[in-house]
């Protein structure tokens, strides 16, 4: 008798087992949850240092507005936010997310956090500024403070009237060390907010993979595929980002994160990659690049769609947005 006993509950076992490797095969990707063939390539373009200042305002708006860039992450403790503010404010369909921000990387433009310096005084450097680089912030910072100002600037761009629909990290700093990462992924989930995520493959190789699992654990979506380097020339902009966007892979989400700006004396003076910019800037604003990234069939989401799934359980209806102001 207890032999069959321990043979039903073996039997039992591999049949469970079975179902469970079966459902997982038929789990739908993410992007037939997003409303897209299996093998569709799917790709965000987003917008960093929305806010940062007045050229960078000028230029991601003049992206957005031409529709290749999808979507753009707002720097809410930066100077010139309120201009990325107005913008939001007039033009709803825009897809502008929260860019955290906890470092301040150039040397004669300089901003602090937004919950002031006695507040999160961890976060500073001895002018009240926000640290220049992200490994000082892991190196003096307490992350309980990183957590509080980061929730706070989410919360101030909602006040001001923003309809976030996701965050991401300035220059990584939530993302490179797991404790802040881990803190990261839960701040998204609890704003119920798309986060931008690296690859399996990448964080893999970190033996972080755990972070991606609490990211689905907790219904956190984010991209599948993330590319983090740029041309290695201002003269090969056109042919660096059309060989990466005819090679995107296939059944997956992907990013590709860009800097906008216009060419003026203000964005010289603030950083000394101000070309490179400028030419991401033309080249995603030029209607003749929307037009071929159609014609190689790729789909531009942006993170709406994925917030909306992530909120609704379902695709978001596909709808193309005029009207700019």
């Amino acid at each position: 008798m207890r032999l069959f006993s321990l043979c039903c509950i073996a039997l039992l076992c591999s049949v469970m087992l079975t179902v469970s490797v079966q459902a997982d095969e038929n789990k739908a990707s993410l992007v037939e949850r997003l409303g897209f063939p299996a093998d569709a390539q799917v790709l965000i373009i987003n917008g960093d240092d929305f806010g940062m200042n007045h050229s960078s305002n000028e230029g991601s708006i003049k992206a957005l507005k031409a529709g290749a860039m999808t979507s753009s992450t707002i720097m809410v403790p930066c100077p010139w936010f309120l201009e990325a503010v107005s913008f939001a404010k007039k033009n709803p369909q825009a897809n502008l997310g929260v860019h955290t921000t906890l470092t301040c990387e150039w040397s004669r433009y300089k901003w602090g956090p937004v919950l002031g310096c006695s507040a999160v005084p961890t976060l500073c450097d001895e002018n009240g500024y926000l640290f220049p680089d992200v490994f000082s912030i892991y190196g003096a910072s307490d992350p309980e403070e990183a957590e509080r100002e980061v929730r706070a600037q989410i919360d101030k761009a909602l006040a001001a009237g923003i309809d976030v629909t996701h965050i991401d990290s300035h220059m990584g700093a939530l993302q490179y060390e797991a404790s802040y990462h881990e803190r990261y992924i839960r701040i998204a989930a609890d704003y119920k907010l798309p986060c931008r995520l690296p690859g399996r493959d990448m964080i893999a190789a970190l033996g972080q993979e755990w972070l991606l699992d609490l990211a689905e654990e907790l219904n956190v979506l984010g991209p599948e595929n993330l590319y983090l380097d740029e041309p290695p020339t201002l003269e090969a902009t056109e042919s660096f980002y059309k060989e990466r966007l005819k090679n995107l892979p296939k059944g997956l989400v992907s990013e590709m994160y860009i800097h906008c700006a216009v060419d003026t004396p203000e964005m010289h003076a603030t950083t000394g990659s101000t070309r490179r910019r400028v030419a991401d800037t033309e080249f995603f604003s030029d209607p003749a690049t929307l037009a071929w990234i159609k014609e190689q069939g790729i789909e531009l989401i942006s993170y709406r769609e994925l917030r909306h799934l992530q909120r609704e359980g379902k695709a978001m209806p596909r709808v193309e947005h005029y009207g700019w102001d």
